[in-house]
């Protein structure tokens, strides 16, 4: 079964724009895995405008399943993964001032620099993931870098799907392929759903692992966060 990681960034956007400690993000961390989530995801941005770098550190310690830290590897932020040491890195290329990750990395382009990362964050005993593209090229780079894993982006695969699901998937398929046939793991993120999440997982059945934010937390408003784990998980058997 794909495992499915929860980014709760968005618990903390609810919480900042009023200032406090409602909602809480620890207690969203410890109900997420108490609700059955093996994983939570965090993306600690510079402006701390969800996730904040005390956040971080706060949930470590609750976290009895896997931790994924997201970000742009800058030396604060890989200081900061130092410290707390998640059991996963994924690397983004996202610009200080980006809203959400849309883009995977230029693998090839910035070759030198992903490896000099990946391997300072593998002497930390951490396991890497690369947020990619899913595009073959990209995908051989990636490998190229010694990192573990790529997360295929799949923003694209969400904006056809209900157009032409079959299109839709049929470059993660390959890009899937390709990564398993090079040795790399393979996880996915961004914009999938409870519509178009099963279809994705079944015709990508060596898929890892799914981090799933903005959908999720939107859901469990409606759901409850209970329940709402529950239909992402069903979706992923």
């Amino acid at each position: 079964m794909t495992r499915l990681s929860v980014n709760i960034n968005k618990i903390a956007t609810l919480r900042n724009s009023r200032g406090g400690k409602i909602p809480s993000v620890k207690d969203a961390t410890i109900n997420c895995q108490l609700y059955g989530a093996q994983g939570i995801t965090v993306h600690p941005r510079p402006d701390e405008r969800h996730i904040t770098r005390k956040d971080v550190y706060e949930i470590k310690p609750l976290i009895t399943t896997e931790f994924n830290i997201e970000g742009y590897p800058d030396e604060d932020f890989l200081n900061m993964v130092a410290e707390v040491l998640p059991h996963q890195v994924t690397l983004v290329p996202d610009t200080h001032s980006q809203i959400t990750s849309d883009h995977g990395w230029d693998t090839w382009k910035n070759l030198t620099f992903l490896k000099e990362v990946i391997n300072r964050l593998q002497g930390y005993g951490i396991r890497t993931s690369i947020f990619v593209d899913p595009d073959e090229k990209m995908i051989e780079g990636a490998a190229e870098t010694g990192t573990h894993r790529v997360e295929l982006y799949t923003e694209p695969y969400a904006r056809l799907y209900s157009l032409d699901r079959d299109a839709a998937i049929k470059p993660f398929i390959h890009a899937a392929q390709i990564a398993h046939t090079i040795g790399l793991g393979i996880n996915a993120g961004h914009d999938l759903n409870l519509e178009n999440l099963h279809f994705f997982n079944i015709r990508l059945p060596i898929l890892e692992e799914v981090s799933i934010g903005h959908a999720l937390i939107s859901d469990a408003l409606y759901f409850g966060l209970e329940t709402t784990i529950s239909k992402y998980l069903n979706c992923l058997k």
